[in-house]
């Protein structure tokens, strides 16, 4: 009777071990091949923080674009989340801070403060995380890479557009964003750089919008009562420029009042068409966030960063190349 038990046992193990066996072999089929490293174990996706400096405005929308495109292309996870408004520097430090806590993999992000984010940098860059900076930088830059425009000289060159629009003499106005944000302190010097050049054009006027369109109309409101004899506007980013288009348009100064701006939000974009905006200075957040993304990657990777500082440039779009094949792409980057 031992000897036929001793029979049974064996099968049903031997039972069991088959089950096993089939569950395993399963399990593989149904992994896919980016889930198994070359040595056959699991590879985790790495996550990546990439934290804008708002997420309101088209603009961020095509660096979350980029940033998701570069993020497929390497197995990697992208996890998005900024302020909901661009002046708010202390929910910026605490999501940043809650990404250090939760150790992800590499933090790419744009600074609402170039100097109130450094210490919270200092952080993730102690515990091992690495940080690339993309639009909107530090100071000092502590980061590893800093992917952006170059922001003095893109500014400059909306002087040199204004002050041809305007004939070279004149009043001016120009409407930064954030006073301490990099980007809006750099466009604002070097519009007034640019304008040194021009004895004969006057800046007459430097109202902040806060990176808010309403706000936008009110300076430009100011602007306008204030010089009502000005010839040309300079609006540094997306919702000063949306806000002074739409005051423009109220007071019937539709191409009487020059006005150039920085981005090409779909907005802009119509307000260009319509003439009420002259010529947009159009920057590549698309290529923002894909770089962002693959210098982070090779950060992880433990690779080689072969430059602190990466000019994605800027170029002066205005209805005479609108139709241009590369103006299109730029533009409309999801439909090339």
């Amino acid at each position: 009777m031992r000897s036929i038990y001793q029979r049974i046992a064996y099968l049903l193990v031997s039972a069991m071990l088959c089950a096993m066996l089939i569950a395993v072999l399963g399990c593989a089929k149904e992994r896919k091949p980016s889930e198994v490293t070359k040595g056959g174990s699991a590879a985790r996706k790495h996550k990546i923080a990439v934290v804008p400096k708002g997420v309101a405005f088209d603009f961020w929308l095509a660096v979350k674009a980029g940033a998701e495109t570069a993020a497929k292309e390497e197995g990697a996870e992208v996890i998005w989340r900024g302020p909901a408004d661009e002046t708010q520097v202390e929910v910026q430090k605490s999501i940043l801070e809650n990404f250090i806590t939760q150790r992800v993999d590499a933090i790419v992000m744009a600074a609402c403060d170039e100097r109130a984010l450094v210490p919270t940098v200092k952080k993730a860059l102690d515990v091992g995380i690495p940080v690339i900076t993309i639009d909107s930088g530090l100071n000092p830059d502590i980061s590893l890479c800093f992917i952006a425009t170059d922001n003095i000289k893109a500014a400059r060159t909306a002087a040199d557009v204004l002050a041809k629009l305007i004939g070279y003499e004149g009043k001016v106005g120009l409407i930064p964003f954030i006073k301490g944000a990099a980007t809006s302190n750099q466009r604002e010097q070097g519009f007034k750089e640019g304008l040194k050049k021009y004895p004969k054009i006057k800046l007459v006027s430097v109202l902040y919008s806060q990176s808010n369109a309403t706000i936008g109309m009110q300076v430009t409101e100011n602007m306008l009562t204030a010089h009502p004899d000005i010839k040309g506007i300079f609006a540094a980013n997306e919702p000063g420029a949306i806000g002074c288009a739409r005051v423009l348009e109220q007071r019937g100064l539709k191409g009487k009042v020059k006005l150039v701006a920085f981005d090409a939000s779909p907005t802009e974009i119509e307000a260009l068409k319509a003439g009420t905006i002259q010529a947009l200075i159009v920057q590549n957040p698309f290529k923002m966030g894909y770089l962002g993304v693959k210098v982070a990657m090779k950060a992880i990777r433990g690779e080689k960063i072969e430059t602190k500082r990466i000019d994605t440039g800027a170029t002066v779009v205005t209805m005479d190349n609108f139709s241009k094949p590369e103006i299109q792409k730029l533009l409309f980057p999801s439909k090339s």
